[in-house]
C-alpha cells in the first residue's frame, strides 16, 4: 500500500499559494500538457475535485454518452469529458478558479480521510492493467493526478516547490506500479531483475522482477539485475505522464546491461492516454 491521504492537504496548500502568486501573463503560459495553458490545467484540477465530491461523497453520476467497450473507448470518452470542461471554464476568472479550488480542495481532502483503503475502488487503475483496484491504489492514482498537474503549472511558470522526496516519492512509486503491465508482453527467464533508479536528493531504487507468469515491482532484489535504467526525477515525471516521448527522454536516460530489456520501461504511460 502506498500512503497518500495525508499528503493531499499539503499538496493543495502549495497549489493555492502558487496560484495566488501568478501574474495575469502567467495564467496564459503554455504547459507541457500541449493544448492547455496554466489556466486550463488549473481548471482541470478543479474538475477532478468536483467529480470526486459528486461521485464518491454524493453518489451522483451520469452515464457515458457512448458505448465503452475498450481501453481506447474509455480514453476517448475521458479526453472529451476533460476538453468540454476546460473549454467551458475559460469563461471563469483566475480568482474564481483559485477560490473554487481552495474550497473544493479542502472538502476533497476531508473526503479522502473517510475512505476505507482495502475496499474495492469506484474506478480501477486502468493504465496499470487492473479491472478492479483497491481504494488505496485509486486514491494514490488521484494523488499522482494532483501532483503532476500542479508540476505542469510550476514547470510553465518556473516556480519549484513540490519536487521533494516527501511529495515526489509516493507519486513516482504509484506510477511505477504500471510497469508490470507495460512489460506484460515482454518475455524473460524466471527471476530476471531490472533495476530502476530515479534520482532526487539521492537515489530511489526499485526492481522489476519476472515471476512464473507475471512481472512484479519490488523494493529489494537479492541477485544481480540483468538490466538497469537510470533517470532523473524531472525526466521521469514528464516521460511517464506523456510530456516527453521515449525518444526525447533517451537523451538523459542511462540504460545498462540488457539495454533492449531496460528500454521497455520508457513506454510506461501512467495516465489515461
Amino acid at each position: 500500500m502506498i500512503e497518500t491521504v495525508h499528503l493531499f492537504p499539503l499538496l493543495d496548500a502549495k497549489l493555492i499559494k502558487l496560484l495566488r502568486s501568478l501574474s495575469p501573463d502567467d495564467w496564459n503560459r503554455p504547459t507541457v500538457a500541449k493544448l492547455w495553458t496554466v489556466k486550463d490545467v488549473a481548471a482541470h484540477l478543479l474538475d477532478g475535485n468536483l467529480r470526486a465530491l459528486s461521485m464518491v461523497r454524493d453518489a451522483h453520476s451520469t452515464p457515458p454518452d457512448r458505448e465503452i467497450n475498450s481501453y481506447a473507448d474509455l480514453v476517448g470518452f475521458l479526453n472529451q469529458l476533460n476538453a468540454d470542461w476546460v473549454h467551458a471554464s475559460r469563461r471563469l476568472s483566475p480568482q474564481v478558479l483559485t477560490d473554487l479550488l481552495e474550497t473544493t480542495g479542502a472538502q476533497y481532502s476531508e473526503l479522502m480521510q473517510t475512505q476505507e483503503m482495502d475496499t474495492d475502488a469506484i474506478f480501477s487503475v486502468a493504465w496499470a492493467g487492473e479491472q478492479i483496484s483497491k481504494n488505496w491504489f485509486h486514491i494514490a492514482r488521484e494523488y499522482t493526478e494532483k501532483w503532476h498537474h500542479q508540476q505542469q503549472i510550476r514547470d510553465a511558470v518556473g516556480q519549484p516547490g513540490i519536487m521533494t522526496r516527501e511529495l515526489f516519492s509516493p507519486f513516482i512509486e504509484t506510477l511505477l506500479r504500471g510497469l508490470p503491465h507495460t512489460y506484460r508482453n515482454t518475455n524473460a527467464s524466471l527471476g530476471t531483475g531490472i533495476h530502476i533508479q530515479i534520482t532526487l536528493e539521492g537515489s530511489m531504487d526499485w526492481y522489476l522482477v519476472r515471476h512464473q507468469d507475471r512481472w512484479e515491482i519490488a523494493k529489494e532484489f537479492t541477485t544481480q539485475p540483468v538490466a538497469g535504467i537510470q533517470l532523473d526525477a524531472d525526466t521521469a515525471w514528464k516521460l511517464f505522464t506523456k510530456a516527453l516521448t521515449p525518444a526525447q527522454a533517451s537523451q538523459t536516460v542511462i540504460l545498462t546491461g540488457n539495454e533492449a530489456l531496460a528500454a521497455v520501461a520508457l513506454n510506461l504511460i501512467a495516465v489515461m492516454a
